[in-house]
């Protein structure tokens, strides 16, 4: 499933006790369309108020549905903030989360004096104004294979903290700043903090051989502040094995 949702009222993709989560939505749908109770895997865990274009998650169930039929009775008993925008059938081996080959986050600022009330929960608001040339030479420095312990809360899991960008990038268009950053995995915050980080280079508060000094530190938590949930988007899984129609977001 091509997911996209809204994420303000969630606490996140993955299912908890007694709170909305981006999973328990999913898995009642599919319970309440099939009549069977299983896991819904997604890509990415995204954390609480993270929204997304290109989530892409997946499920295993007997009862034969075609993906048309599927997908019109899955956004019936969705919530209006979450939609599967495709469905397609997959081999049994496809794991949405260890079959990724790359993910796409976007970070959105709304670069404005004054606040948007109709881009308030997907934009993050800084009313001075920021230096978009230089966050984008700064965000260069992230391209290829690095440690990416400065922007992350916690120390490596089994796979370390090394990460590898293939794409970073800041660009403007008119009052909003858009960060794109995609890689082959990212570590828990990377993404915020390191828009955090970048923010503070368009106001002049770190210059662009700071920020790259950071970066190249190896110190977990080194770029410390942490830019809001609600800017981030998931724009997009990358596989190898299989396509969606991205042109349906």
């Amino acid at each position: 499933m091509l997911v996209e949702y809204e994420g303000t009222r969630y606490y996140g993709f993955q299912v908890q006790k007694g709170v909305p989560t981006i999973q328990g939505e999913l898995e009642g749908a599919v319970c309440k369309v099939t009549g069977e109770r299983v896991r819904v895997k997604g890509a990415g865990r995204t954390d609480t108020g993270v929204h997304a274009r290109g989530q892409v998650a997946a499920f295993e169930c007997s009862f034969k549905w075609s993906s048309e039929a599927l997908l019109r009775a899955l956004n019936f008993y969705l919530p209006g903030d979450i939609s599967v925008k495709d469905v397609c059938e997959t081999e049994a081996r496809f794991d949405p989360r260890r079959s990724a080959v790359s993910r796409e986050y976007r970070y959105t600022i709304l670069n404005s004096p004054a606040r948007s009330p109709i881009l308030s929960r997907w934009t993050v608001l800084v009313k001075g104004q920021l230096d978009t040339e230089a966050m984008a030479r700064a965000s260069e420095a992230l391209i290829g294979e690095h440690d990416f312990a400065p922007f992350t809360n916690r120390e490596g899991s089994t796979k370390g903290t090394v990460r590898r960008v293939l794409k970073s990038g800041v660009r403007r268009r008119g009052k909003l700043i858009f960060v794109d950053i995609e890689a082959n995995a990212f570590l828990p915050q990377q993404v915020r903090r390191v828009v955090g980080s970048l923010v503070r280079v368009g106001s002049g508060q770190m210059g662009v051989e700071e920020f790259c000094e950071v970066a190249a530190s190896g110190e977990v938590g080194k770029a410390r502040f942490v830019a809001p949930a609600r800017g981030l988007c998931l724009m997009k899984v990358n596989y190898s094995e299989i396509g969606f129609s991205y042109e349906n977001i």
